[in-house]
């Protein structure tokens, strides 16, 4: 299984990540689970995969510090990020986007849209 089918969900609401990771393991993309910003950020860091849909209120580092750091790493900036958050303020999405994620989703979130925007994504 090549780097493109691996997806990190960095979320510290359980419910989330699991339905997140099931939904996405049953679409055949190989998942990892962090539930801190830290723990999120090591795995990413350890297993490069194409995409991270990641929250933005979390323990030790969050989201924004997270997508910050992807973005100053050499060897994971082009990481896609997917901020999926609870936070509808328009200043929250316009944070996230400043902190270098490439898109913005909103919570609760409708498992088919997910499958299909990872699949757009992970298919180019």
């Amino acid at each position: 299984m090549g780097i493109a089918k691996k997806v990190a969900v960095v979320d510290d609401e359980f419910f989330i990540s699991k339905s997140l990771s099931f939904i996405l393991e049953k679409a055949g993309y190989k998942c990892s689970v962090a539930n801190d910003g830290q723990a999120g950020l090591d795995i990413i860091k350890r297993e490069k995969p194409g995409l991270v849909i990641l929250d933005i209120t979390m323990p030790k580092m969050n989201g924004y510090q997270v997508c910050k750091a992807i973005r100053n790493d050499p060897e994971i900036k082009d990481t896609h990020v997917i901020m999926l958050t609870a936070m509808g303020q328009e200043a929250d999405q316009k944070a996230s986007l400043e902190a270098g994620a490439n898109e913005y989703m909103l919570k609760p979130f409708n498992p088919r849209q997910i499958q299909k925007r990872v699949a757009e994504i992970m298919e180019k």
